[in-house]
């Protein structure tokens, strides 16, 4: 029997408790339009509240990358030098010394490049000063002497007005004093990044084999002799290609400070030492060094600049179908569109230091992708 309260209600209370379903039905009890639930089980709360956060955390991440993007790049490039330079701290460690000194010997080899480097191009940068400085008096005197090129191009545009009143009015001075602020602070931001990428390629190259070691513990261990094969593999053919590339650099350099010597072009020295620089940047670098070079040669004569210019595309021809060929051969074979997509994008983001590490990069992927990838591909 059904038992019946004074109210009447008690034999219908099942029904109104199914007809209001609690919080664990998603719905709030006494009001059952609205709905708790968000997505996935979650109440909607929670769910805004984690894609604030995520939005948040993304955007912070960005600006953190952004922040320290040069920092960032300097910590790549001296990574790019310690893999270059590890096959010859590897050669020294063969013959019987430990890898500390065998860095530190490296290490003063660079130092004595570079020394040899200031060495070339400092004078003639303080001769050309130097004579600069000397012939400004001459030329505020051509300017006040209407006979002569400078005074009628002054009488002309007035340019000696123009730049006072632009000096007077605040904004010559002003601009003159961010000028040199500016200088300061390129010159300032130029040692501290030359000695950031000293100080953490000698660290690199110090502790490579622990570092390699670190970062492979993140492998499985099953898969981690192969992971480690991979790594030595990738390494040993960037290091030779950057050696590689450094060997065509000494060449295009050698080779323009022969001409410039036989010629007559001033400083062939500097010139060629800047040759050998510009030679390291794939695919442009040789060609811009070329056109400077050039123009310098015109202080001797148009002939010999025309001919300066000659020599360069031959040069750039001959690097190209027979130098570089020759001396990558112990390296490894990049596709030409790689080389120009990956310099192109890598000097996109980085600029010079991208350029640089594009085609090692370029050499790094391809390694992986035949290992991990078209392997796999290759099989199935």
């Amino acid at each position: 029997m059904t038992s019946v309260g004074a109210d009447g209600d008690e034999g219908r209370e099942p029904e109104r408790a199914a007809a209001e379903p609690g919080p664990a039905g998603g719905r709030v009890r006494g009001m059952p339009g609205v709905n708790r639930k968000g997505i996935g089980g979650r109440s909607w709360f929670a769910v805004g509240f984690s894609l604030g956060l995520g939005a948040t955390l993304a955007w912070l991440t960005v600006q953190t990358v952004l922040e320290v993007g040069s920092l960032l790049t300097l910590l790549l490039l001296a990574m790019f030098l310690a893999l270059a330079l590890e096959p010859v701290v590897v050669w020294l460690t063969r013959h019987r010394m430990r890898r500390g000194w065998a860095v530190a010997v490296v290490l003063v080899l660079l130092l004595a490049l570079f020394a040899g480097f200031l060495a070339l191009v400092v004078p003639p940068a303080a001769d050309e000063i130097n004579a600069l400085v000397k012939a400004v008096p001459g030329w505020l005197r051509e300017l006040h002497d209407h006979n002569s090129t400078l005074g009628r191009f002054e009488d002309r545009y007035h340019l000696v007005e123009k730049a006072k009143q632009q000096f007077s009015s605040g904004g010559g001075a002003a601009g003159l004093a961010g000028g040199l602020l500016g200088a300061g602070k390129f010159v300032v931001g130029a040692v501290t990044s030359a000695a950031i990428v000293i100080v953490v390629t000698v660290y690199v190259m110090a502790f490579l084999p622990g570092l390699k070691r670190f970062c492979l513990r993140f492998v499985a261990a099953g898969k981690r002799p192969h992971a480690q094969e991979v790594t030595e593999e990738v390494l040993n053919r960037v290091g030779r290609y950057m050696l590689g590339n450094i060997a065509t650099s000494v060449i295009a350099g050698a080779a323009t400070f022969v001409w410039c010597a036989v010629l007559g072009v001033p400083y062939p020295a500097a010139l060629g030492v800047f040759i050998a620089l510009m030679d390291l940047i794939p695919i442009v670098g040789s060609t811009i060094g070329g056109l400077v070079v050039s123009l310098v040669a015109l202080s001797v004569s148009f002939p010999v600049a025309l001919a300066t210019a000659g020599f360069y595309v031959g040069f750039r021809l001959a690097e190209d179908y027979l130098i570089v060929p020759r001396v990558m051969k112990f390296a490894v074979d990049v596709h030409p569109l790689v080389t120009v997509v990956g310099v192109l994008i890598g000097g996109a983001l980085l600029g010079v230091i991208g350029a640089l590490v594009a085609i090692p990069a370029a050499v790094a992927i391809g390694i992986i992708l035949d290992e991990h990838v078209f392997s796999r591909t290759d099989a199935s």
